[in-house]
């Protein structure tokens, strides 16, 4: 194989490795259990193992060397799936399939038309806000059609901030627009961006993601929730109150370990109800003495803003959160997307 190749390769692997290295090393107990969601620590250190091998290989030089007949695999292959060992016509008829399938996907990419204008989701109430800490960020959100009877919500956080992310979410969000319609639900939509993103050298970090899929005519929200902050729901019992709870992580962030599992959840979003899905850039955000905002303090202003619009939730927001940092520069992009039952 080209050694310009191999180098190139091996760069993105050593800064993949560098980031999530980096991310198991500094980060809190917390912050790993919320991406890591089901899997341990130690599908983390699998994943990295796995990068080891493939910068060793690249070192001498039996990268994409084709284990059955020891010529070079396809630079297309290597590049989709650095761990890629079999010639394309050593493949079996359906990894072929496969293939010809995710290398259609690839040139829908490409086509795939920016921005997405707002939604109009029968049954629900919803508004954004998103605000990079520098001019770009790696936030994300997006409102994509399942079906006609099936409405997909989506945020999503790629590690790291800056130009570099934005390049990242800039990918994501080509992924995202071609594989939701074609696909059954969050859980195959989180499956399916994974197996594009988990060994692909053109993405060096991991990404959080949380995708609902609301059906207007059961009220139904199903939703998969990849290493992402819990969203907050607050269900209104048809009194003055209100029943709370926070919509945990049902896998792990894309990216981040080896072989996971993406599993799914459900609820209702009644007239009424309220939902709001946020970045780590809002719970983080830190006031002079270094103390961060925190879901409780979220929690408390989404409280009392129960009964309140959607736009009027995000403003309330915005407001805590200017008061809460005093004039103090943004550290993390800060997104938000509010839900109500109408």
């Amino acid at each position: 194989m080209d050694t310009t190749m191999l180098e190139r390769i091996r760069t993105h692997l050593v800064q993949k490795r560098a980031t999530l290295g980096e991310w198991l090393g500094a980060s809190s107990n917390d912050k790993k259990t919320i991406l890591l969601g089901s899997s341990s620590q130690a599908a983390v250190r699998a994943h990295l193992d796995a990068i080891d091998t493939a910068i060793e290989k690249c070192e001498c030089g039996e990268l994409g060397v084709c284990k059955v007949c020891g010529l070079s695999v396809d630079d297309n292959l290597l590049e989709m799936d650095y761990t890629a060992d079999v010639c394309i016509e050593h493949l079996s008829s359906e990894e072929i399939d496969r293939l010809e399938d995710e290398l259609e996907l690839a040139k829908d990419v490409q086509k795939a038309l920016l921005p997405q204008d707002a939604p109009t989701i029968p049954g629900l109430d919803v508004a954004a806000y998103s605000r990079p800490a520098a001019y770009v960020g790696g936030d994300y959100f997006d409102f994509i059609d399942f079906s006609e009877e099936t409405h997909a919500l989506l945020i999503a956080d790629v590690a790291g901030h800056g130009v570099s992310a934005s390049l990242q979410m800039a990918s994501l969000q080509a992924l995202v627009r071609v594989i939701i319609p074609a696909s059954d639900s969050p859980a195959q939509v989180v499956e399916r961006i994974h197996d594009l993103f988990g060994h692909n050298i053109r993405f060096d970090t991991f990404v959080t993601m949380f995708i609902g899929a609301f059906s207007p005519a059961t009220r139904m929200f199903t939703y998969c929730n990849a290493g992402h902050n819990p969203p907050l729901v607050l269900q209104a019992d048809g009194g003055q109150g209100s029943t709370e709870s926070w919509l945990r992580p049902t896998g792990p962030a894309v990216g981040l370990v080896e072989e996971p599992k993406f599993g799914q959840s459900a609820l209702t979003l009644d007239q009424g109800d309220l939902m709001v899905m946020y970045t780590d850039g809002v719970v983080e955000a830190e006031d002079p003495a270094k103390n961060f905002f925190g879901g409780d303090q979220l929690a408390e202003v989404v409280r009392r803003l129960r009964t309140s619009s959607p736009r009027e939730v995000i403003r309330g927001i915005q407001q805590s959160l200017a008061g809460f940092v005093m004039g103090k520069p943004l550290s993390d992009d800060i997104t938000l997307v509010v839900c109500r039952g109408a």
